[in-house]
Protein backbone atom coordinates (compact mmCIF):
# COMPACT_ATOMS: atom_id res chain seq x y z
CA UNK A 1 0.00 0.00 0.00
CA UNK A 2 1.32 3.36 -0.98
CA UNK A 3 1.68 6.13 1.53
CA UNK A 4 2.91 10.14 1.69
CA UNK A 5 6.08 10.35 3.16
CA UNK A 6 8.30 13.84 3.31
CA UNK A 7 11.24 13.48 1.10
CA UNK A 8 15.31 15.08 1.06
CA UNK A 9 17.69 14.62 -1.58
CA UNK A 10 20.78 16.37 -0.78
CA UNK A 11 23.56 16.83 -2.70
CA UNK A 12 27.42 18.42 -2.06
CA UNK A 13 27.65 21.39 -4.61
CA UNK A 14 31.08 20.64 -6.44
CA UNK A 15 31.56 17.35 -5.70
CA UNK A 16 32.84 16.40 -9.03
CA UNK A 17 35.39 19.67 -9.20
CA UNK A 18 36.79 18.55 -5.27
CA UNK A 19 37.07 14.88 -7.14
CA UNK A 20 38.76 15.41 -9.66
CA UNK A 21 41.14 17.95 -7.94
CA UNK A 22 42.18 16.42 -4.34
CA UNK A 23 41.48 12.78 -5.67
CA UNK A 24 39.42 10.05 -4.19
CA UNK A 25 40.83 9.93 -1.10
CA UNK A 26 39.81 13.50 -0.20
CA UNK A 27 36.31 12.78 -1.82
CA UNK A 28 35.44 9.29 0.06
CA UNK A 29 36.64 11.42 3.40
CA UNK A 30 34.34 14.21 2.57
CA UNK A 31 31.67 11.72 2.33
CA UNK A 32 32.15 10.38 5.41
CA UNK A 33 32.11 13.59 7.52
CA UNK A 34 28.78 14.56 5.67
CA UNK A 35 27.05 11.55 6.64
CA UNK A 36 28.30 12.03 10.17
CA UNK A 37 26.99 15.61 9.87
CA UNK A 38 23.62 14.46 8.20
CA UNK A 39 23.14 11.91 11.40
CA UNK A 40 23.90 15.04 14.33
CA UNK A 41 21.41 17.01 12.71
CA UNK A 42 18.08 14.33 12.34
CA UNK A 43 15.28 15.66 14.24
CA UNK A 44 11.76 13.81 15.14
CA UNK A 45 11.68 10.17 12.96
CA UNK A 46 13.72 11.57 10.18
CA UNK A 47 16.63 9.28 9.05
CA UNK A 48 19.45 8.68 6.22
CA UNK A 49 17.75 5.86 4.04
CA UNK A 50 20.59 5.64 1.26
CA UNK A 51 23.37 7.73 -0.24
CA UNK A 52 23.81 7.32 -4.20
CA UNK A 53 27.28 9.30 -4.88
CA UNK A 54 26.85 12.88 -2.87
CA UNK A 55 23.46 12.41 -2.90
CA UNK A 56 21.53 11.46 0.91
CA UNK A 57 17.94 10.73 0.55
CA UNK A 58 16.48 11.16 3.88
CA UNK A 59 12.72 10.71 4.71
CA UNK A 60 10.41 10.97 7.68
CA UNK A 61 6.97 10.76 8.15
CA UNK A 62 6.83 15.02 9.41
CA UNK A 63 7.58 17.87 6.73
CA UNK A 64 7.82 19.32 9.62
CA UNK A 65 10.72 17.45 10.90
CA UNK A 66 12.11 16.78 7.73
CA UNK A 67 12.10 20.96 6.62
CA UNK A 68 14.28 21.51 10.41
CA UNK A 69 17.11 18.94 9.69
CA UNK A 70 17.53 20.22 6.22
CA UNK A 71 17.80 23.62 8.10
CA UNK A 72 19.91 21.47 10.70
CA UNK A 73 21.97 20.19 7.51
CA UNK A 74 23.03 23.43 6.06
CA UNK A 75 23.96 25.25 8.87
CA UNK A 76 26.12 22.61 10.51
CA UNK A 77 28.07 22.16 6.94
CA UNK A 78 28.54 26.04 6.48
CA UNK A 79 29.96 25.99 9.68
CA UNK A 80 33.00 23.39 8.15
CA UNK A 81 36.09 24.70 6.41
CA UNK A 82 37.36 22.98 3.79
CA UNK A 83 33.73 21.38 3.07
CA UNK A 84 31.29 21.51 0.30
CA UNK A 85 28.16 23.46 0.35
CA UNK A 86 25.02 22.14 -0.12
CA UNK A 87 21.47 21.69 -2.10
CA UNK A 88 18.63 19.87 -2.53
CA UNK A 89 14.69 19.09 -2.81
CA UNK A 90 11.69 18.50 -0.28
CA UNK A 91 8.61 16.82 -1.61
CA UNK A 92 6.14 15.28 0.09
CA UNK A 93 4.14 12.90 -1.67
CA UNK A 94 3.00 8.69 -1.55
CA UNK A 95 5.40 6.38 -2.48
CA UNK A 96 5.67 2.12 -2.24
CA UNK A 97 7.77 0.72 0.31
CA UNK A 98 9.11 -2.72 -0.48
CA UNK A 99 11.39 -4.08 2.47
CA UNK A 100 13.95 -1.32 2.34
CA UNK A 101 13.09 0.27 -0.84
CA UNK A 102 10.83 3.34 -2.18
CA UNK A 103 9.16 3.44 -5.39
CA UNK A 104 7.20 5.82 -7.27
CA UNK A 105 7.22 9.32 -8.62
CA UNK A 106 7.83 11.47 -5.77
CA UNK A 107 10.99 9.87 -5.75
CA UNK A 108 11.92 11.37 -9.46
CA UNK A 109 10.25 14.42 -8.97
CA UNK A 110 12.51 14.93 -5.50
CA UNK A 111 15.21 14.14 -7.34
CA UNK A 112 14.47 16.67 -10.03
CA UNK A 113 13.69 19.38 -7.73
CA UNK A 114 17.33 18.93 -5.70
CA UNK A 115 19.07 19.46 -9.63
CA UNK A 116 17.62 23.35 -9.74
CA UNK A 117 18.28 24.06 -6.21
CA UNK A 118 21.10 26.48 -6.14
CA UNK A 119 24.11 26.01 -3.80
CA UNK A 120 23.50 26.91 -0.12
CA UNK A 121 19.77 26.50 -0.77
CA UNK A 122 16.55 23.59 -0.85
CA UNK A 123 13.42 23.91 -3.32
CA UNK A 124 10.53 22.48 -1.73
CA UNK A 125 7.20 21.16 -3.85
CA UNK A 126 4.21 23.25 -3.41
CA UNK A 127 3.09 19.60 -1.99
CA UNK A 128 6.10 19.75 0.71
CA UNK A 129 5.01 23.63 1.36
CA UNK A 130 1.55 22.53 2.15
CA UNK A 131 2.01 19.86 3.98
CA UNK A 132 3.63 21.77 7.06
CA UNK A 133 2.11 22.91 10.00
CA UNK A 134 3.40 26.13 10.35
CA UNK A 135 4.55 27.60 6.77
CA UNK A 136 6.03 30.51 8.65
CA UNK A 137 8.84 29.01 10.93
CA UNK A 138 11.46 29.19 7.99
CA UNK A 139 10.88 31.83 5.08
CA UNK A 140 10.10 30.42 1.94
CA UNK A 141 10.58 32.50 -1.10
CA UNK A 142 8.52 31.21 -4.46
CA UNK A 143 9.92 30.47 -7.46
CA UNK A 144 7.62 30.31 -9.44
CA UNK A 145 6.38 27.30 -11.54
CA UNK A 146 9.13 25.01 -12.84
CA UNK A 147 9.23 22.90 -15.96
CA UNK A 148 10.71 18.97 -14.48
CA UNK A 149 11.93 16.52 -16.85
CA UNK A 150 9.49 13.48 -17.10
CA UNK A 151 6.73 15.20 -15.07
CA UNK A 152 3.68 16.34 -17.30
CA UNK A 153 2.87 19.69 -15.55
CA UNK A 154 4.46 22.70 -14.34
CA UNK A 155 4.85 22.87 -10.54
CA UNK A 156 4.77 25.40 -8.30
CA UNK A 157 8.37 25.53 -6.06
CA UNK A 158 9.75 27.76 -3.00
CA UNK A 159 13.36 28.07 -2.20
CA UNK A 160 14.66 27.96 1.44
CA UNK A 161 18.18 29.20 2.07
CA UNK A 162 19.79 27.00 4.22
CA UNK A 163 23.29 28.76 5.06
CA UNK A 164 23.29 30.58 8.58
CA UNK A 165 26.13 33.15 6.40
CA UNK A 166 24.96 35.78 4.58
CA UNK A 167 28.21 35.19 2.57
CA UNK A 168 30.86 32.73 1.93
CA UNK A 169 33.90 31.96 -0.22
CA UNK A 170 34.31 29.23 -2.21
CA UNK A 171 37.70 28.16 -3.51
CA UNK A 172 37.25 28.92 -7.60
CA UNK A 173 39.06 25.73 -8.50
CA UNK A 174 37.95 22.67 -5.90
CA UNK A 175 34.58 24.73 -4.70
CA UNK A 176 35.23 24.49 -1.03
CA UNK A 177 34.02 26.95 1.13
CA UNK A 178 37.00 29.19 2.54
CA UNK A 179 35.53 30.40 5.94
CA UNK A 180 39.16 32.57 6.97
CA UNK A 181 40.33 34.13 4.08
CA UNK A 182 43.14 35.84 6.39
CA UNK A 183 44.24 32.05 6.21
CA UNK A 184 43.85 31.15 2.66
CA UNK A 185 46.37 31.24 0.16
CA UNK A 186 45.52 34.33 -2.12
CA UNK A 187 46.54 34.63 -5.56
CA UNK A 188 49.66 37.03 -6.35
CA UNK A 189 48.17 38.87 -8.93
CA UNK A 190 44.32 39.17 -8.75
CA UNK A 191 42.49 40.92 -5.86
CA UNK A 192 39.90 38.48 -3.86
CA UNK A 193 40.99 35.63 -5.54
CA UNK A 194 41.95 32.84 -2.83
CA UNK A 195 42.63 29.17 -2.65
CA UNK A 196 42.54 26.57 -0.03
CA UNK A 197 45.77 25.11 -1.09
CA UNK A 198 48.63 25.74 -3.63
CA UNK A 199 47.54 22.86 -5.96
CA UNK A 200 44.44 24.66 -6.37
CA UNK A 201 46.31 28.37 -7.01
CA UNK A 202 48.63 26.19 -9.59
CA UNK A 203 45.78 24.51 -11.20
CA UNK A 204 44.29 28.21 -11.52
CA UNK A 205 46.64 29.71 -12.90
CA UNK A 206 47.19 26.93 -15.63
CA UNK A 207 43.78 27.13 -16.82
Amino acid sequence: MEKNIAILMADLSGYTALTETHGALAAADLIDKYISIVEKCLIGDTFLHERTGDELMLVSSSPDFLLATAVMIGKQTSKEDKFLRVHGGLHYGKVLQRGNSYFGSALNLTSRIASKATAGSVWCSDEFVNALSDRSVFPLISKGNQVFKNVSIEKQVFELRIENRESVYVDPVCRMLILDTNKAISHPTEEGKYFCCTECIGLYSSI
